[in-house]
């Protein structure tokens, strides 16, 4: 068994479920391909059986034979040693979109997280959509408005669970308009790199390096080297300046060292040095 931690698929949300199926089609080699174990998590969505049947339905179409869903509705089903016993024979565990902070009301604490952390921590890939990407990381972005300038209270900030530290990661980034309000979080937590992805597609993160899949683009804003903010004294609703932000827009094929802050870029034949 590896004693590594296992790959990171993290998901802007939408992605295709009806034709090539790239993202969902990684996810699946990632996790040992015909011969993986895959447990779709509901806990995000309020309609657990139709969004558990469409994933069903995909999985088994790329070829999965054991794959199983499984709700959360309540903290007592998050202790439930039959959660716990699948996880542990999962290669790979997909968390479903809907709303994040049912996930971290639902299963932070629990016999479920733990499971989870430890398993990953040794090797099982741990997938998510939406708000299953939303929650990965240790501060996540809650609510706020769509197709806003920066603003100070822009955005409601809650603890994720604490899979991919250091960041914080929105979804459905460029369709809904959504670089206003990560400015807005980055300007609260600017020790925080904001990751935005794109709808139909993933990064795919590996030992602090990820790399970009799919349609469109992930956007990584780097506020540590900020110069200037008007943050301290503002009021809530009051505009945000923020100067010197360094922005990296990564398509399909690009990769990102998150500890260094900085794009892998290959030359040639010769990977950049940040590379670990």
């Amino acid at each position: 068994m590896s004693q590594r931690p296992g790959h990171l698929v993290v998901i802007g949300g939408a992605e295709d479920k009806k034709g090539e199926c790239k993202i969902l089609r990684e996810f699946v080699r990632l996790s040992g391909g015909p011969r993986a174990r895959i447990v779709v998590m509901t806990v995000a969505t309020e309609l657990p059986l139709e969004v558990g049947a469409e994933y069903m339905e995909v999985f088994d179409r790329i070829g999965v034979e054991d794959v199983r869903t499984f709700d959360v509705s309540n903290r007592a089903n998050a202790n439930a040693e039959s959660a716990v016993k699948a996880i542990e024979k999962a290669t790979g565990v997909f968390f479903t979109g809907g709303d994040q902070v049912r996930i971290t009301n639902l299963l932070g604490g629990t016999k479920i997280d733990a499971i989870l952390h430890k398993r990953h921590e040794e090797g099982m890939v741990l997938g998510g959509t939406s708000a299953g990407a939303s929650m990965m990381s240790n501060i996540m972005i809650i609510e706020g408005e769509p197709e806003t300038n920066p603003r100070l209270g822009a955005v409601e900030m809650g603890a994720g669970m604490e899979f991919i530290p250091g960041v914080v990661i929105d979804q459905h980034f460029a369709q809904r308009g959504r670089i206003g309000r990560l400015l807005s979080a980055v300007a609260k937590y600017p020790h925080h790199l904001g990751i935005g992805i794109d709808e139909n597609t993933a990064l795919l993160l590996k030992d602090h390096v990820f790399e970009v899949i799919g349609d469109g683009a992930v956007t990584v804003l780097d506020a540590g080297a900020m110069t200037y903010s008007n943050a301290p004294g503002l009021h809530n609703n009051d505009n945000l300046a923020m100067c010197g932000i360094v922005i990296h827009v990564l398509p399909a094929g690009y990769r990102f060292h998150l500890r260094e802050r900085t794009p892998v870029i290959e030359t040639g034949n010769q990977a950049d040095r940040t590379r670990s």
